[in-house]
């Protein structure tokens, strides 16, 4: 992905090219999707997420100015404070639902394998899930963005309006908050071994 692509595709949208909407919804709804639900838990919070992102993109609401920064760290940030807003609206976070037929960002299990295998599986990404949703949103924040969203420390601090101090930081206490609530699953998972 390259920023100046986003860029142009951005005018092209102002000047009314349905295309260009269609190619920049398409190039970053999905890690939207998977930073929504994964700070939501909850994939009809997060589809609602996506669609004001672009809506507001789309109307010019959020004031993007390339300037700034990248359009990418800004589509999260939106992203971000939409979530944060939901959740205060609704002061808890919604647990998710669960439903076959919804795509997620874990479910990618290896066919291949025994039902045991799967059922492991499954039970690993729903404990991850849980202790996800668990964590201060501040922590949860810097976490799904390093570590799943795969973004710099520069990003983050970006998207956050933080520190990259402030972003170590609270990446470092996210990963111990994390790994603390994940230890009595892998006490389980080491006695089923």
């Amino acid at each position: 992905m390259n920023e100046s692509d986003d860029i142009e595709l951005l005018r092209a949208i102002r000047q009314g090219d349905a295309g260009a909407f269609q190619s920049l919804y398409r190039r970053h709804r999905s890690g939207l999707y998977s930073f929504a639900l994964l700070h939501s838990g909850a994939p009809d919070v997060a589809a609602d997420v996506v669609q004001e992102v672009f809506m507001g993109l789309l109307g010019d609401s959020y004031g993007f100015d390339p300037l700034k920064g990248m359009l990418a760290n800004f589509l999260y940030g939106v992203a971000r404070n939409l979530v944060l807003g939901h959740a205060r609206r609704n002061s808890r976070w919604v647990q998710p639902i669960a439903d076959d037929d919804e795509d997620d960002a874990f479910d990618q299990v290896d066919t291949a394998a025994g039902p045991l295998a799967r059922l492991l599986d499954d039970e690993a990404a729903e404990h991850l899930r849980r202790a996800l949703a668990a964590l201060a949103p501040h922590y949860r924040d810097v976490l799904i963005l390093f570590e799943l969203q795969e973004k710099s420390y520069q990003e983050i601090a970006e998207i956050c309006q933080l520190e990259i101090g402030t972003v170590r930081s609270r990446l470092a206490r996210g990963r111990a908050a994390l790994a603390k609530a994940l230890a009595p699953y892998r006490a389980i998972a080491k006695d089923i071994a």
